[in-house]
């Protein structure tokens, strides 16, 4: 939410309040850079950790599952492969899991049609294996480059990088911040990489990964998404999964702030990519709950929220064959905030 402006002065936390910009279909133009809109983003440590154990308490309260919500999750997964054994067979099989990722009887016996999930993400040497194999299923093809995971190439070099997954089929490019930019608060050199990357792409949708455990301070992540919002990222990422922390709650609501402060300041919607550790039904289900809760239902479809993972859609197969879930809906609570209106 937007807790206070005053004096020019933005201070960012959480409520239960959506965005006052509900997200529709059009792309992120990206915006002029603005560095008065960073100068008082902020974001209170204390109460992102204190949010985030409330939102886990309540995604799952009696330690089931709701089944439309784990249904919801599985499209939303770009499901990942990133090992450096990965082989044409392995990353076909990976497609051929995205094309079916719930077994047939499961979805007979709770009455849902055939899904798919949203992408796959693999290496962008992969990108032509993975168009092949997920020619006419709807699912859209992800590449990691770019320098991925830590993006120590020159910047020539990974924009070069950049397009030619893109020409290889890539309808999506992962690609790491330079993190320096960020730990230097050097922010307009993270606008120009950003906008540089987002031209790179063309028409393939840009995920920006802010490394955000690399990053430290929640304020420096919420700045870095921000930046990398005005420079005309479609997705900010929390990491490479690379880092000793990845995915957590409360970079997540860092990261939310930032978009809250995009939409609401420059009337364009960004999406939220979280992955790294995201391992268990219940780690998805805490995600799509503090999305819920933060930015509203609107922005809890793949257009503007994906769940990067490996192993997550095995708890998930696993939660449905134990018969560990529940229909009906977890409850949106909101969450009164000190000083909010």
């Amino acid at each position: 939410m937007i807790a206070a402006v005053r004096a020019n002065i933005l201070v960012l936390m959480t409520s239960s309040k959506p965005a006052t910009h509900a997200p529709g279909d059009q792309r992120n133009p990206g915006y002029a850079f603005r560095p008065d809109w960073l100068e008082g983003l902020q974001v209170d440590a204390a109460f992102a950790a204190s949010r985030a154990a409330e939102v886990a308490t309540r995604a799952s309260a009696d330690g089931r599952h709701d089944t439309e919500a784990l249904l919801q999750v599985v499209r939303l997964l770009d499901l990942t492969t990133l090992t450096d054994g990965d082989t044409d067979e392995t990353v076909r099989r990976l497609c051929a899991t995205a094309i079916q990722p719930v077994a047939p009887e499961i979805l007979s016996a709770l009455g849902t049609p055939p899904l798919t999930t949203a992408a796959v993400c693999v290496y962008d040497r992969f990108v032509p294996t993975a168009r092949a194999a997920l020619a006419g299923s709807g699912v859209r093809v992800a590449a990691v480059t770019g320098g991925f995971p830590f993006g120590h190439e020159a910047f020539g070099e990974r924009l070069d990088d950049v397009r030619q997954a893109v020409e290889a089929g890539a309808d999506e490019i992962d690609v790491v911040i330079d993190r320096n930019h960020a730990l230097e608060g050097d922010w307009r050199a993270l606008y120009d990489e950003t906008r540089a990357f987002r031209d790179a792409c063309g028409p393939a949708r840009l995920k920006t990964i802010l490394a955000a455990g690399d990053l430290g301070d929640l304020d420096v992540v919420a700045r870095a998404g921000l930046v990398c919002c005005m420079g005309g990222a479609d997705f900010i990422k929390t990491s490479t999964g690379r880092e000793e922390v990845n995915a957590t709650l409360p970079i997540g609501v860092a990261m939310i702030a930032a978009l809250r402060c995009y939409a609401d300041r420059a009337g364009h919607a960004v999406g939220l990519k979280p992955a790294g550790g995201i391992r268990t039904a219940k780690d998805a289900l805490e995600w799509l709950q503090l999305m819920r809760e933060e930015l509203g239902d609107a922005w809890t479809t793949a257009r503007y929220f994906r769940l990067g993972a490996s192993s997550l859609l095995r708890d998930i197969n696993r939660q449905f064959e134990l018969g560990n879930v529940v229909t009906g809906a977890v409850p949106c609570l909101p969450h009164p905030h000190p000083g909010s209106p």
